[in-house]
């Protein structure tokens, strides 16, 4: 690294300047005639009552001793951090100051729930802001790479937490592409399967833990904020539909015959990750979707314990509608079908805000041989004064694609709406009245909510 050549030099050139004062400063004191109130002071400062060699030696101690103080300093300021172990990619001067301040609260605390292209589209743009991420993602997933590898080694789904991972990433970076990389020989063994799909099931084998797995993903990949599954249980995601018959497997929901009546897990209410709920509960902003309603934003509020930690949450819940209708899905979906079924799963009066898209040009924009609509904030209003959340309207769609999200204007609005509530709704938060016990987060709990505390505790 030439490193030793620079030290020497620096060493050198020390020496050298130390030894041009001293020998100014012995000119001085031999030319120079002191008044006579200050003689005693400058004798006492250079050791003139100490006789010759020992006047030296003392010096030498002195300078000896500040040298040592400043490495052990220098040391303790710069080594020890480095030496405990920081994430790959971060700053010198963010780990050195977390090491001696602490870590550093974010402005904003936001946990997103989704899955699928929706809930990564909303990383992208999230990540650029100064705000703690956490995005919390479904596991029901069970097509493609993701379905073989389900049904082979028994472990939640990695297909959403990869795109997630990736798109948390400082820069699309070789390693990103890597882990986006999808094999595609026909006739191999590793058709279709995407790279970052193995490599976290080669963790989860390596480390014994799927958890495990993807914190160590997410540390390759140096992510800003963190990944967490909703649940650890191997889940399949059914759907009931409104002829009576029901589906299952996320990947055969959309090729349905009925419109959903409902979506379900099975297991039944599966046991939620703990960190999960810890960040749920300590959120600033909690933003449900985007994303497909009913197999990506859906399947996490079926998870136990999600809705309940939501709901205790001191956090504003915000949905965000999606900017289209999804084909076989949720085909002619209004803005208020899309609502009516997450306030539905939330209970009353627990989402704040509903994000909706306002540019029209988007309903040109969309192919009519694509078989969708868009998705606009119209209808809204009498559903918005039943169940008290406020409708914000604002351009969020992609200028280039009609069918999704641009990242940057949904960024954009999530902070506004953030920001713009921080001081209007302290007022308005209900009073805690004590601390109890949820997971392995100290959750307050609350007189005048939505529900009454019995309903909070039930679960």
């Amino acid at each position: 690294m030439l490193i030793k050549r620079w030290l020497a030099l620096f060493m050198l050139s020390v020496t050298v300047t130390s030894l041009a004062l001293a020998m100014a400063l012995a000119w001085v004191y031999r030319s120079y005639d002191f008044p006579s109130p200050t003689q005693d002071l400058v004798r006492g400062l250079t050791l003139q009552f100490v006789p010759h060699p020992f006047r030296e030696v003392i010096v030498l101690i002195a300078g000896v001793g500040l040298l040592a103080t400043s490495f052990w300093g220098l040391s303790r300021s710069l080594i020890v951090p480095l030496m405990a172990g920081s994430p790959a990619g971060r700053d010198l001067v963010d780990i050195v100051a977390e090491h001696r301040f602490g870590p550093v609260r974010p402005e904003l605390n936001v946990v997103t729930l989704g899955g699928g292209t929706g809930l990564s589209t909303l990383l992208r743009g999230l990540k650029h802001c100064d705000a703690g991420l956490t995005a919390i993602v479904t596991v029901a997933d069970d097509g493609g790479s993701t379905g073989r590898i389900r049904e082979e080694f028994n472990m939640p789904a990695p297909g959403d937490i990869r795109n997630c991972i990736v798109a948390l990433a400082d820069a699309e970076s070789t390693v990103g592409r890597l882990f986006q990389y999808r094999f595609d020989q026909e006739g191999s063994q590793l058709d279709g399967h995407s790279f970052g799909n193995l490599f976290i099931t080669a963790l989860t084998q390596v480390t014994g833990s799927f958890e495990q797995a993807v914190i160590e993903s997410g540390r390759v990949l140096a992510v800003r904020g963190r990944v967490l599954p909703s649940t650890l249980a191997n889940v399949r995601l059914s759907a009931e539909l409104i002829d009576g018959s029901v589906v299952h497997g996320e990947s055969s929901i959309a090729h349905k015959q009925a419109p959903i009546k409902r979506v379900f897990l099975e297991p039944d209410a599966p046991d939620g990750y703990e960190p999960a709920f810890t960040a749920i509960i300590n959120a600033d902003l909690i933003v449900l979707g985007p994303g497909s309603l009913y197999t990506s934003v859906l399947p996490n509020l079926l998870v136990g314990g999600v809705v309940e930690a939501i709901r205790w949450s001191r956090g504003t819940v915000v949905y965000v509608c999606n900017v289209a209708t999804q084909q076989g899905e949720t085909d002619h979906f209004g803005a208020a079908d899309h609502v009516r079924a997450i306030v539905s799963q939330l209970g009353p009066r627990t989402l704040h805000y509903a994000l909706v898209n306002s540019n029209p040009a988007a309903a040109a924009a969309i192919a009519p041989e694509l078989g969708v609509d868009a998705v606009l904030d119209v209808g809204l209003d009498a559903l918005a004064r039943e169940h008290g959340f406020t409708v914000v309207a604002r351009d969020v769609v992609n200028d280039r694609n009609p069918l999704r999200h641009d990242p940057e204007k949904l960024a954009a609005a999530l902070v506004e709406i953030a920001r713009g509530v921080t001081v209007a709704t302290t007022a308005a938060v209900d009073r805690v009245t004590d601390i109890r016990v949820f997971g392995d987060a100290q959750v307050p709990a609350v007189v005048g909510g939505s529900a009454p505390v019995s309903d909070y505790h039930a679960s």
